[in-house]
């Protein structure tokens, strides 16, 4: 059996991985499954990669804690990562809610950090699979599968990068939360994020295709994004966003003509154009095929001049307020983001290691921060990855 010493094993070449290998300094190894690293990066934005927000703060993120993302996101905020993006002279543009986009292909991203990583000295081993890892006191020891080959690695830090369950076709697993339980760590219940909800018996498939601007709204979370109808049920930024604050069995409201004064409108119709049918009034302001499926629960007969004052109320309530009770979500295979992970009481809001076991770090996905649609969660890799490699770096120089 080959066997080697580092100072820094990363287990995952992800958004987080890849970050803190760029900061951990010389000695780091950085470990894969996959064929390439950085394959959720890759994917994400259409190909684009939206690789943080301009807007980032701190209520845009969830998890039992909701002040433990704050030390890291203050030290490295969405302005350090885009001076980065700037110094590896990477055209970006901003879409709507200040969402940053790579202006050519996300792997413009990949390529900056595998060149920041490098130049800091790290080693990365693809196709890298970890059999076993154990604490030997002073460090840890990991055996690690590669090419055929079994090596004994020995290292003095291991950083956790290896994400949530979201997406398992491209290899997603439970490893972090494997890894946290072994050291007795707790973790919390995870679920998906960031995901279409579905309903019962394909209720919206007639709808497929259909979409619209929205207030999609859970207790007193809301979201202004657009609204789309799939097969399934409903998706679009608007439902990814409340997906993430929705429970099985608890309903959902939508507004589904945000900024929309309907009872004045109808009332001035009603003064000025009486022989309109109200379906003709409200597909002006709505898709047609989503009158005709409200009109299977909504009394929406008769021309705007019959319309009674009361009647229009409880039609400007029902449009504004319109209740539904997703029957589940689309799981993990479609969720952009994991719910939950490594118990943030466990770890250093600062540098991102055990506060039981010195030397253990979990960083990005793995951790119970989750942010919202729109560059969040990248930034909270960004964040994370650069608090767990710049304390590692300090120590080592300290050390030395």
């Amino acid at each position: 059996m080959r066997a080697m010493k580092v100072t820094t094993l990363i287990l995952g070449a992800g958004a987080a991985g890849l970050m803190a290998a760029a900061h951990a300094g010389p000695g780091t190894l950085l470990v894969d499954h996959a064929r390439a690293p950085g394959e959720k990066i890759r994917i994400s934005g259409g190909g684009r990669c939206n690789f943080t927000n301009m807007y980032c703060d701190f209520d845009s993120f969830l998890g039992a804690n909701p002040h433990f993302h704050k030390s890291a996101l203050s030290r490295y905020s969405q302005w350090d990562f885009l001076d980065l993006v700037q110094r590896h002279a990477i055209p970006w543009h901003e879409k709507t809610l200040g969402q940053l986009f790579c202006d050519r292909s996300a792997k413009d991203i990949i390529a900056m950090l595998l060149a920041e990583s490098d130049a800091a000295g790290a080693d990365l081993w693809l196709h890298t699979r970890l059999a076993d890892l154990r604490h030997t006191g002073p460090g840890f020891a990991a055996t690690l599968e590669r090419e055929g080959r079994t090596i004994a690695v020995t290292a003095d830090n291991v950083i956790v990068a290896t994400g949530g369950r979201s997406i398992p076709k491209m290899g997603a697993t439970g490893l972090a939360y494997d890894i946290a339980r072994q050291f007795g760590m707790a973790v919390t219940d995870t679920r998906p994020g960031l995901v279409p909800l579905t309903f019962a018996e394909n209720r919206f498939a007639p709808l497929a295709g259909v979409a619209l601007p929205s207030r999609v709204s859970h207790d007193t979370t809301s979201f202004d994004e657009a609204l789309l109808f799939t097969h399934r049920g409903l998706s679009g930024p608007a439902i990814l966003q409340i997906s993430s604050y929705w429970r099985e069995a608890d309903d959902i409201a939508i507004d589904l003509l945000p900024g929309v004064a309907l009872a004045r409108v109808l009332r001035e119709k009603r003064t000025t154009e009486g022989r309109r049918a109200l379906t003709t009034e409200l597909a002006r302001h709505l898709p047609a095929r989503l009158v005709d499926h409200l009109s299977q629960t909504l009394d929406l007969k008769g021309k705007l001049g019959d319309l009674a004052d009361t009647r229009i109320d409880a039609l400007a309530d029902a449009l504004g307020r319109w209740i539904v009770t997703p029957g589940g979500s689309e799981g993990y295979r479609t969720a952009e983001v994991t719910l939950g992970g490594v118990d943030t009481g466990g770890l250093s809001s600062t540098t991102m290691m055990s506060r039981t076991v010195p030397g253990l770090y979990f960083i990005g996905e793995a951790v119970d921060v989750t942010g919202w649609l729109g560059g969040y969660n990248f930034q909270w890799a960004w964040s994370s990855g650069h608090a767990a490699g710049t304390a590692i770096c300090t120590t080592s120089q300290t050390a030395d």
